[in-house]
């Protein structure tokens, strides 16, 4: 099933970003460094270059993340023009803070203080764009939450001399083009559960884990992965688990067992993991294009 979802306000929302970009000086764009070109909204770039505008890539939760992947993605990313990449944990105060000088380095004409660095943050929902915020302005100023699409309205913040930040909701595009971009936004929790099927979402992750880091299963489940499938690994958290449905028959509850193994994947309980890599988009892209002609 091809995953899709662009809540109604976010057609807005666009609107509204692209129409401040005018008055923007960098565009901080923030990724899940598990799945960075696969929360990468294609409109944030195609606004920002439009209006050529340089961009630092954040690739937020990198806590989380195979540290071994997200250097290749940042090296990936130094590699473009107008882009400056780095990697954090916006649980951090400190790595938070050093964001305004790499914004500093993206717009010199901006570097002597007689006019004021004008910054966006961008970036799809349930990224950290919130707890960002929050921590460069060292106070609550934008709602956090576990759900995607929490931030719904734009605001303009005063991050002291010489600096603002402008915030934007998260903002999805209107058609995900490749099936497995939009099932690793569903593994990491940036789209609503109302869009999709928690049990093929699990398959999915199941199958990365199964062809990266079948070790883990093992570490975790105690799961071989010999001879299995996505959802034989999905079967295999069920028992182990014990979710069995109630009434006459006792079936295994695969739902439930999908969600024990997406949420430990989201809370990190089974290691830093990342769904994708510049050689594996690589091969996606290039399957794709082969599939298409």
């Amino acid at each position: 099933m091809a995953i899709q979802w662009f809540p109604g306000h976010m057609n807005s929302a666009r609107k509204h970003a692209a129409d401040a970009l005018a008055r923007i000086d960098v565009v901080i764009e923030v990724l899940d460094a598990r799945l960075p070109e696969a929360s990468a909204n294609p409109m944030i770039d195609e606004l920002r270059k439009h209006r050529q505008r340089p961009c630092l890539k954040v690739l937020n939760k990198t806590d989380l993340a195979d540290p071994a992947a997200t250097q290749a993605w940042l090296a990936w990313y130094d590699r473009q023009p107008g882009v400056k990449a780095v990697a954090l944990s916006a649980k951090k105060p400190a790595d938070v803070a050093r964001l305004p000088g790499l914004c500093r380095q993206l717009a010199p004409h901006r570097s002597d203080n007689t006019k004021p660095l004008r910054m966006m943050i961008m970036g799809i929902p349930n990224v950290g764009k919130s707890t960002i915020m929050n921590a460069l302005l060292k106070r609550r100023v934008a709602a956090v939450g576990d759900e995607p699409a929490v931030t719904k309205s734009q605001q303009c913040l005063d991050l002291g001399p010489g600096m603002t930040l402008t915030d934007t909701p998260g903002l999805m595009w209107p058609r995900i083009e490749h099936d497995s971009d939009g099932y690793m936004l569903a593994v990491g929790h940036a789209i609503g559960r109302n869009a999709v099927i928690e049990e093929e979402v699990a398959e999915f992750l199941a199958g990365i884990l199964l062809a990266r880091y079948p070790e883990r299963l093992v570490e975790r489940y105690g799961i071989k992965a010999e001879g299995c499938d996505g959802h034989a690994v999905v079967e295999a958290v069920a028992r182990r688990r014990g979710c069995i449905l109630k009434g006459k028959g006792g079936g295994l509850d695969l739902e439930k067992a999908a969600i024990i193994l997406l949420t430990d994947f989201r809370a990190g309980a089974l290691g830093r993991i990342s769904l994708e890599t510049p050689e594996t988009r690589a091969a996606m892209l290039a399957a794709a294009k082969e599939a298409a002609a």
